[in-house]
């Protein structure tokens, strides 16, 4: 693997691989930036998921915490949603999650969070990358040492904040099979069945640091182990989480695997009729089905850019009251009442939700929506004729709808695609989708044009 892609520093955060990319210089001053960089005197509250290797990353961050002065509370084994439940209802300064939500086992993580639980906007976290990068730690004499403690309800705190939200007893007639590739959302979901009696059968549920397969929320996933089992089991649903149960995926009740980008269209076919706020903000290369799902419910689509930190900025412009739902087509989705969250299990329990309003099967829900055929490639970057490449594919295609701010998307009524350098990998992205079937020819010619000038 090149050095490039072991580890990735970036305003969202520090991820890599342990031992290889991620080192424990990497953890220690990532960690005494941040205590340096927040301010108030309020505690910082951490959590790792149950990757082997986040033991050794806890006791980093803590170390460079207490070092700037800051009390750290330790909530243990946790997913990034239940931390941030966790910040928002207290007077901590800001949290760190300890985990790399759909990465490999060998892949660890640092994200950020400020107060209430909120993600850092663009400028807070290019404010902590200059204190990372020049090294300007404030640390603290041996008697101003920060204190740790440790706190063991933030599931059940975090399962409090969904009962108010979700009618939980309604749901409980549902047969549901979950996959948690031994992620956090094994204590959640067990805890859940336990306080309010759903019917959740799980599977890959130990959470002994390895996982039983890699923690992509697609619809591959889904028909490895998940899908298969649906069946059998007389389950109505199945749904799988990555590891850090911020990310949600599929499978009716047929145990038929459905894509990830129908998670966010199924959604807001829920959430828009009955919420105050009318918009779905999601990023450029996000199905459009999302439009037509959003027309037919009376909202609209607010597009931005692909990445975390584009759609925290731009969530930052709106008030929850203006939000239907939020998301990206890779199963991570955010409700306006749990703003800056992507939370999988709110996702799970928004579909139960829909699926009891309906009372339809989930299969014939699904099939209700038109179909949207995507087709996605990649080209490792090269030439770095990026400028040239936007310019001609514009010239090309000038009869169709320009959209510049994050790459080039160009717009007809029946499709589109999506032509971008990732932000994390030396590629180009090529995304291209079609109303009905296939854009097999759309999608090569982009493509011709991609290889020979990237």
């Amino acid at each position: 693997m090149p050095v490039l892609n072991r580890l990735r520093i970036s305003p969202v955060g520090l991820r890599g691989v342990v031992g290889e990319g991620l080192t424990v210089d990497h953890v220690l001053d990532f960690a005494a930036a941040f205590g340096t960089f927040l301010e108030g005197s309020g505690p910082v509250i951490i959590g790792r998921d149950t990757r082997r290797s986040g033991v050794m990353l806890r006791e980093g961050v803590m170390a460079s915490l207490l070092a700037t002065g800051r009390d750290v509370i330790d909530l243990g084994v946790v997913s990034t949603p239940v931390l941030q439940h966790a910040i928002a209802r207290s007077d901590a300064a800001g949290g760190i999650s300890i985990g790399a939500s759909h990465n490999a086992a060998e892949w660890n993580a640092l994200k950020f969070f400020g107060q209430n639980g909120t993600y850092l906007s663009t400028s807070e976290a290019n404010e902590l990358l200059d204190i990372y990068h020049l090294r300007k730690f404030n640390y603290v004499e041996w008697n101003a040492l920060g204190r740790c403690a440790a706190q063991s309800d933030a599931i059940d705190r975090y399962l409090d904040d969904l009962a108010r939200e979700f009618d939980l007893e309604r749901l409980r007639r549902f047969r549901v099979v979950v996959d948690c590739c031994n992620g956090t959302s094994a204590l959640i979901l067990a805890r859940l069945v336990e306080r309010f009696g759903l019917n959740l059968i799980l599977i890959n549920a130990r959470t002994d640091g390895g996982f039983a397969h890699e923690p992509e929320t697609n619809a591959r996933t889904v028909s490895l182990q998940l899908a298969p089992l649906i069946g059998p089991l007389n389950a109505d649903a199945g749904f799988l989480f990555d590891a850090d149960a911020d990310r949600v995926a599929i499978a009716t009740e047929h145990g038929v695997p459905v894509s990830e980008e129908m998670v966010l269209p199924l959604i807001a076919s829920y959430q828009i009729p009955r919420s105050a706020g009318k918009l779905v903000l999601t990023n450029l290369s996000t199905t459009g089905l999302v439009e037509e799902v959003a027309a037919q419910a009376g909202g609209a689509v607010v597009r931005v850019p692909v990445g975390r930190q584009a759609a925290i900025d731009a969530l930052s412009g709106y008030r929850p009251d203006q939000l239907a739902v939020a998301g990206e087509g890779t199963g991570a989705i955010m409700l306006p009442q749990f703003r800056f969250v992507y939370d999988g299990i709110a996702a799970m329990l928004t579909i139960l939700s829909l699926v009891a309003e309906r009372g339809q099967p989930l299969s014939e829900i699904v099939s209700g929506f038109p179909p949207y055929t995507m087709l996605k490639g990649e080209v490792e970057l090269r030439a770095m004729k990026i400028p040239l490449l936007f310019a001609a594919l514009r010239e090309r295609y000038e009869d169709g709808r320009a959209n510049t701010l994050d790459g080039l998307r160009i717009d007809w009524p029946d499709r589109w695609f999506h032509v971008r350098v990732s932000q994390t990998e030396p590629i180009v992205r090529v995304i291209v989708e079609q109303r009905g079937g296939a854009p097999q020819e759309l999608f090569d010619a982009v493509m011709n044009t991609v290889r020979g000038l990237a």
